[in-house]
């Protein structure tokens, strides 16, 4: 029990309690259900890797956006990670392709310009007629930094660079929201029709 606790202990997020509640409830499932588990886990090590062209999750050589015909060659928006993909499809919002760095810059973890498939986002939008690159990194320093760096490196090529709005999540409360945020909320305010 004690190997498992360990284990799941070594997962993002999960903390010693976690992992020990985790463990437990493993332990009184149903066999079957821990199977189910056991082969998604397998599976997902076996067949899922990286898209060749953008860098998100794929069961083939190219993830299905990439495959995707309908989608627009001209703009790309690129993301620190794959399940930031997903966050923005759900948008149902971009209809564009993406390119997913797998981090961000941060000299603290060691991570710099070098560490992140950034050359291979350049060859990109040199091949394939792309207008616009969107940076939807994360709003934190090593988001904030990462898209300063790729808007300086992009905008002498001619493109229209765009950051993603941030600001205040709908259904917030202003007395809540920390000054960052609302300055942020304020700098992209837009104009509203009557």
């Amino acid at each position: 029990m004690q190997d498992l606790i360990d284990e799941l202990g070594r997962l993002p997020g999960v903390g010693p309690k976690s992992a020990q509640r985790i463990a437990f409830h493993l332990l009184q499932a149903d066999p079957v259900d821990v199977r189910r588990l056991v082969l998604a886990l397998t599976e997902v090590k076996d067949k899922v890797r990286f898209c060749i062209t953008c860098g998100n999750v794929a069961q083939d050589e190219q993830c299905r956006i990439c495959r995707d015909p309908r989608r627009d060659l001209t703009a790309i928006c690129v993301v620190e990670e794959s399940k930031d993909v997903v966050a923005v499809e759900k948008t149902r919002e971009f209809r564009g392709r993406y390119h997913v760095l797998g981090g961000a810059i941060s000299p603290i973890d060691g991570v710099g310009p070098d560490g992140l498939p950034i050359r291979e986002l350049v060859a990109r939008l040199a091949d394939w007629g792309v207008t616009e690159v969107i940076l939807a990194t994360d709003p934190n320093l090593e988001g904030e930094a990462t898209a300063s760096y790729l808007a300086r490196m992009l905008k002498p090529m001619g493109l229209r660079v765009t950051r993603i709005a941030s600001g205040l999540p709908v259904g917030g409360d202003l007395e809540y929201a920390d000054e960052i945020t609302l300055g942020r909320a304020f700098e992209g305010r837009r104009l509203l029709d009557a």
